[in-house]
């Protein structure tokens, strides 16, 4: 690779990922060229001090480039990298996507532009065009549909970096679907920060199921969508619809729980209890048989006590929940959770253990299940591919890359099938 191409660091979630092929995209359109560009993530406080990290290894090893530091962290707390001595211009969330930003990192330019271009992300009520024809693999490619949270949960500081919610259009999902699969996508995955909150500001308010049913509708050529995390409690009658009738529609679930007793999802200021999670997973298991959830569960949230833990580790078997996503609590500064009485670190490591562990006991299960049944495996390279529930499958000898095959599983390893 030329020396002087943009080198770009990803932190945090899918959709920093998304958002960082599109700034290659724009960079590359504007000729940007020796530039070290650092995608932050703020959810916790140990994902800035992971960034910084990051950041100053980024200087050392390119002591010469511009060093532009973009992301949540970036927008939620800009001082603390203009500070750095590494970093040369830091860039708000809005400013990342914008074309004319990443002109004036032009080479010709650096050094005539501001160094800290952060704006209000609260003012921003549109999301920036900047759908790009996939990511990843050529097998499937994430589109983003919506961006920013209305919500206010008590440990969370991502709406102050991503803003309010705001919504694609759906025509504009379906047209950019529809290129996808022309291009050869045989999978689509839908990504937002607040995904169930899809519509809401849309004419109609229509909701995240109307939008999964116009694209099965309308590109019948599309074998296979995914949608990732959402809210359970905001799911409508038609993504529920989608679920039991249409089996282009994965059966696999991200939810958002975050724990499983009443009074810390109180203070996390939550919008469900426990037992509504449990209601939703067991319907959707009923709509779709074959359905696998995964979950997001916060470990040692503060004031969390014995039994309300152990209310947290039981969902993970009241939900029949597969794929966990374990988050040792670490207090945000500037979120309200930050000021409750905390839980001690060593408990917090513990309790996290202990959920990982009742996890990978379901994972087992689920792979131990699935033995001897036939699966459509995507392929992403010629040895490896995904189930419908997007388990991961090895092959021991090569086939058709970004394909969808038809194959039995023969056994399993750690948290992989073999077929």
């Amino acid at each position: 690779m030329d020396r002087k191409s943009p080198i770009f660091s990803n932190h945090g979630c899918r959709l920093n990922a998304y958002e960082t092929e599109a700034m290659k995209e724009l960079a590359t359109a504007s000729g940007v060229e020796n530039a070290v560009i650092v995608n932050t993530c703020a959810v916790t406080a140990e994902a800035v001090r992971k960034a910084r990290q990051d950041i100053r290894k980024l200087r050392r090893d390119n002591p010469t480039a511009t060093l532009i530091v973009t992301g949540c962290a970036a927008q939620t707390e800009p001082d603390t990298f203009a500070n750095m001595a590494e970093v040369d211009v830091v860039l708000g969330n809005t400013e990342k996507m914008n074309r004319a930003t990443w002109a004036g990192m032009a080479p010709d330019l650096i050094g005539k532009t501001e160094p800290v271009q952060v704006d209000d992300i609260m003012s921003v009520t549109e999301t920036a065009g900047h759908l790009i024809d996939g990511f990843g693999t050529r097998s499937r490619a994430y589109v983003q549909v919506q961006n920013g949270c209305d919500h206010r949960c008590t440990f969370c500081i991502i709406p102050f970096g991503r803003g309010n919610s705001r919504s694609v259009p759906a025509g504009v999902v379906v047209d950019q679907i529809k290129r996808l699969v022309d291009t050869g996508y045989n999978e689509v995955v839908l990504t937002g920060v607040d995904l169930t909150s899809w519509g809401a500001d849309l004419p109609g308010a229509p909701k995240l199921g109307d939008l999964v049913m116009r694209i099965l509708k309308l590109v019948p050529d599309l074998p296979r969508l995914r949608i990732s995390s959402i809210d359970s409690i905001e799911v409508d009658e038609n993504l529920l619809a989608a679920i039991a009738t249409e089996p282009r529609l994965m059966p696999h679930l991200h939810l958002s729980l975050q724990h499983g007793d009443d009074m810390i999802l109180k203070r996390m200021k939550r919008r469900h209890l426990r037992d509504d999670a449990i209601r939703f997973t067991q319907e959707a298991s009923k709509l779709r048989p074959d359905m696998t959830f995964g979950a997001d569960i916060i470990a040692g949230f503060p004031t969390e006590t014995d039994a309300m833990f152990a209310n947290s580790l039981a969902l993970v078997r009241d939900c029949n929940l597969t794929w966990l996503h374990v988050f040792p609590y670490s207090p945000r500064p500037g979120t309200p959770a930050s000021r409750m009485p905390p839980v001690h670190g060593k408990l917090i490591k513990s309790r996290a253990a202990q959920l990982r562990a009742a996890g990978q006991a379901q994972v087992t299960a689920h792979l131990k299940a699935q033995i001897g049944k036939t699966h459509d495996i995507l392929m992403e390279n010629p040895r490896m591919g995904r189930t419908e529930q997007f388990t991961e499958v090895t092959f021991a000898s090569d086939q058709p890359e970004s394909q969808i095959v038809r194959a039995r599983i023969t056994g399993f390893a750690d948290q992989t099938l073999t077929a």
